[in-house]
């Protein structure tokens, strides 16, 4: 690009779009001519508009990273924690919730376990945990647990397990939704506990469970396979347990005695 000097006005911003073009640099070509305007209003300096300019790349960018990081973990719907009614369930500590939502239990690779029945929040504290983190830039990825399995199972009869286990090992965050609702025959067991025994003490893993581990021999029929997944999902991590009253449905209840009145 010829580079010249006394431009005009229409001529610097045409040469300042080219340019961002070029370099690929779509926040600064759109938002350029609106810092312009600020900054001779101001009467910013040249090193201060350059900043200013930098920094509003640099934010987008993230941004869009975010975002990607987002819809690659594919939430089945938009979670977060501001959202989450901490005064309709007593049983979660806003201040654990907000500990976890710094996401240092993902950097060091320790487990999360949310356990309780319907309707009390654990998988909208998940989905949003694990928006917290795809936020803060650690790949996640949430899958229903009976889809996980019957994915290992078929990678297993297509000769691919290793492969398809190598790909849920390279997310930092996995999370897995629902385990416990659906027995599992002992070879899916099996197949989710080498995805488990893959990231051990390497990479994270969050689940939310409406059984108590108590009851979880129902989903793991093999005794010992069922103390060793467990044995994985809660050493040195986090247990939140969410309680049995449905906060869910005692709003749909109260909506609906609201209406009849």
């Amino acid at each position: 690009m010829t580079r010249h000097r006394g431009l005009t006005e229409q001529a610097a911003d045409a040469a300042i779009d080219s340019a961002c073009r070029v370099l690929r640099l779509p926040t600064i070509r759109g938002q350029f001519p609106d810092l312009a305007e600020a900054a001779a209003r101001d009467q910013m300096t040249y090193r201060g508009f350059l900043a200013e300019l930098l920094m509003a790349e640099c934010d987008d960018r993230a941004r869009r990273r975010s975002e990607r990081r987002i819809k690659a973990a594919a939430f089945p719907r938009d979670k977060s924690l501001r959202a989450f009614d901490f005064d309709a369930n007593s049983n979660v500590d806003p201040a654990v919730v907000h500990t976890l939502a710094s996401c240092d239990w993902v950097r060091k690779g320790l487990p999360l376990c949310l356990i309780g029945d319907s309707g009390t929040g654990k998988s909208h504290l998940l989905i949003a945990l694990g928006t917290e983190a795809a936020m803060v830039g650690f790949r996640v990825r949430y899958v229903l647990a009976t889809k996980l399995v019957n994915e290992l199972v078929e990678a297993a009869d297509e000769k691919v397990l290793v492969k398809t286990i190598a790909r849920y090992g390279r997310v930092d965050l996995l999370c897995i939704d629902e385990l416990g609702y659906m027995e599992l025959d002992k070879r899916g067991a099996e197949l989710l506990f080498q995805v488990l025994t893959e990231r051990e003490e390497k990479a994270s893993v969050a689940i939310a469970s409406n059984e108590a581990f108590s009851g979880w021999t129902k989903t793991f029929t093999d005794p010992r396979l069922c103390a060793a997944i467990v044995d994985r999902l809660t050493f040195g991590g986090n247990i939140i347990e969410t309680g049995t009253d449905s906060y869910r449905l005692a709003k749909t209840r109260h909506q609906l005695a609201n209406t009849s009145q």
